[in-house]
């Protein structure tokens, strides 16, 4: 609705994820509002991330070098491979400080709906990374809803006759949430994995 250069960025803007045309417009003109040197410090650090980072050809995850910060670690068990959807996820379980694995990074999740199938996944990688019999526990960690819940089931099967051990992440209720405004399907998952009370 604008002319020019303007509607342009707002365009580009609003292809991002979560910007909506309005939050587009918003970003749009801040940056127009914005100093120069700030505009530009953005528009070099976007060139620059997309010239230097790619993603790690074994594990899939976000590199600068040849390895991940990951799989370079030699603290980390080799044994335990954790597969997820994006690189954000290995972010997310890394502020655990609960995993001590490697990752694996699918690059998205089985959706028939929108024409994603195993073969757009990096499904061939994983096989090649578990052919060697190093790993002995694959923790199947896709998000817990129907696409990620199709992808885990399809790997489960797939990695079925290697002989290794397949968990996923036990989920249920948040710390500090109350039932009565839990879904349902949060709640039976809860129960679900509910475990012994030692005291």
């Amino acid at each position: 609705m604008y002319e020019g250069v303007i509607q342009n960025l707002i365009d580009e803007l609003g292809q991002l994820p979560g910007v909506g045309p309005k939050g587009a417009q918003r970003i749009a003109f801040h940056l127009l509002a914005a100093d120069p040197a700030d505009v530009r410090r953005l528009a070099a650090a976007l060139v620059e991330v997309k010239e230097r980072v790619r993603f790690f050809k074994s594990c899939g995850n976000v590199a600068e070098e040849e390895q991940c910060r990951i799989c370079r670690d030699p603290r980390r068990d080799l044994a335990v491979i954790c597969v997820v959807e994006e690189p954000k996820d290995v972010v997310a379980i890394e502020r655990t400080r609960e995993f001590r694995g490697r990752y694996h990074v699918l690059g998205g999740a089985i959706s028939p709906i929108d024409g994603i199938g195993p073969d757009d996944l990096r499904i061939k990688e994983l096989m090649a990374r578990l052919a060697d019999g190093t790993v002995s526990e694959l923790i199947l960690a896709t998000d817990p809803n129907l696409e990620g819940e199709a992808t885990a089931t399809y790997l489960a099967r797939l990695v079925k006759p290697m002989g290794l051990r397949v968990t996923r992440p036990a989920s249920g209720l948040p710390v500090g949430g109350d039932l009565e405004y839990a879904d349902e399907v949060t709640l039976g998952r809860a129960f679900e994995g509910r475990r012994l009370l030692d005291v």
